[in-house]
């Protein structure tokens, strides 16, 4: 749990720093691709000394492929069509892809963590900035996308760390993870990128930050806080990284916030993770 607790608000400051230093400015299919490769350089010693199996590597490098690689891909794009406070409240169906995937893998059905993750859900529509107009419809889609390869991925982690017999050793394989995202990343940008590189140092720090900290770090930490709780818990902390993130672009960046609605979605969300009490005391 606390992996998750750091990483949100690591990932707090990353919508706002696309938003305002990127979208739009740089070519997301270059900032996909520098992210991903930054993240790769932290793990590149791990990968050299990598004594694991073959499907064990494909297996983490195809995870990567759709939680990193794909994602970032229709992530970035939102950026385009959505202001930062639209993209974090389309983000608000995440919970439900998680708790499903995870129940259908898994055949059984938890009532109530899909309960809390309907209530995680709840909690962000409340916080949400007012209606959004149809022509922001194509945005929503594409988060959405986003959603299901971010949901896909952490649900496909989690299954394949459960039958392992210890957490500890995971920095030594999850290099392939980036490599995965890498085999995305890098065929898109050549195919569909353009040459709107960083124009100033700021956008190059960001890019810098955003690669080896946001991405190779905080994809690093999340998963492995993903194999270490309930698939309850885990779908409603990433409902947590929406109030982070608009606190985020409030205080710092100066936008308009209803505190009102952000006070009683957060309420909500604590209370969501208070239905998953039972699981949380099991966890280790």
């Amino acid at each position: 749990m606390r992996y998750l607790i750091a990483v949100t608000l690591l990932w707090a400051f990353s919508f706002s720093l696309i938003g305002v230093y990127l979208a739009g400015q740089v070519d997301p299919y270059f900032a996909v691709l520098s992210r991903v490769g930054l993240a790769l350089l932290i793990f590149v010693p791990f990968l050299l000394r990598y004594r694991g199996t073959g499907a064990d590597a494909l297996m983490l490098a195809l995870l990567g492929a759709v939680q990193l690689g794909l994602m970032y891909i229709f992530y970035y794009q939102s950026f385009l069509l959505l202001s930062v406070p639209q993209v974090l409240v389309f983000t608000i169906f995440t919970p439900i892809y998680i708790t499903l995937l995870y129940d259908a893998l898994s055949r059984r059905f938890n009532a109530r963590f899909l309960t809390a993750a309907l209530l995680a859900v709840l909690a962000a529509a409340v916080m949400r900035d007012g209606i959004p107009a149809p022509d922001y419809w194509l945005g929503f889609a594409i988060v959405q996308g986003a959603n299901l390869c971010f949901a896909a991925g952490q649900v496909g982690y989690k299954r394949f760390m459960e039958p392992k017999p210890s957490y500890s050793a995971q920095h030594t394989q999850f290099g392939w993870f980036y490599v995965g995202a890498l085999a995305v990343a890098l065929p898109a940008w050549l195919l569909l990128g353009s040459a709107q590189y960083p124009q100033d140092t700021t956008q190059w720090l960001v890019l810098l930050w955003l690669g080896l900290v946001a991405s190779g770090g905080g994809y690093f930490w999340w998963n492995k806080g993903a194999s270490q709780v309930s698939s309850g818990t885990l779908a409603v902390m990433n409902n947590a990284l929406i109030p982070a993130g608009l606190l985020v672009n409030l205080l710092i960046w100066n936008r308009d916030a209803d505190l009102l609605r952000l006070s009683a979605g957060i309420a909500i969300l604590l209370f969501s993770l208070w239905l998953c009490r039972n699981a949380l005391l099991q966890e280790k």
